[in-house]
């Protein structure tokens, strides 16, 4: 059965960075763009990054800057760190992994950013 399990969340005090991971049980990583969604409270989900199998990242609108998105193919693990938390960054945080038969969705981690 594949799955996508996030981990990594947790409360994060403001200036701080922290990294997501999410692990993908899959037999062929290399050929899924992963990525991250992120959902603030009261809004819809949106895309914070994502990157193909070869290394291309791609971030949503106004995420450069405050997010990275790296992945270890032979891990078979995408990580998003979050550059210098902000309260804007308190949400929801969601992996998700997409070929050209298929898209799957982890249960999500919560990020709460609070002095």
């Amino acid at each position: 059965q594949v799955q996508l399990r996030e981990s990594g969340g947790g409360s994060v005090r403001p200036g701080e960075s922290r990294r997501l991971s999410c692990e993908f049980s899959t037999t062929d990583f290399n050929k899924y763009t992963m990525g991250w969604f992120h959902q603030l409270p009261g809004k819809q989900r949106e895309l914070v990054a994502t990157i193909t199998g070869g290394l291309t990242p791609r971030y949503g609108d106004s995420m450069v800057n405050r997010y990275t998105i790296s992945r270890v193919n032979r891990l078979k693990k995408v990580f998003l760190q979050i550059e210098r938390a902000g309260p804007e960054d308190t949400a929801v945080y969601y992996c998700y992994a997409k070929n050209d038969q298929s898209e799957y969705w982890g249960p999500g981690t919560q990020v709460t950013v609070s002095s």
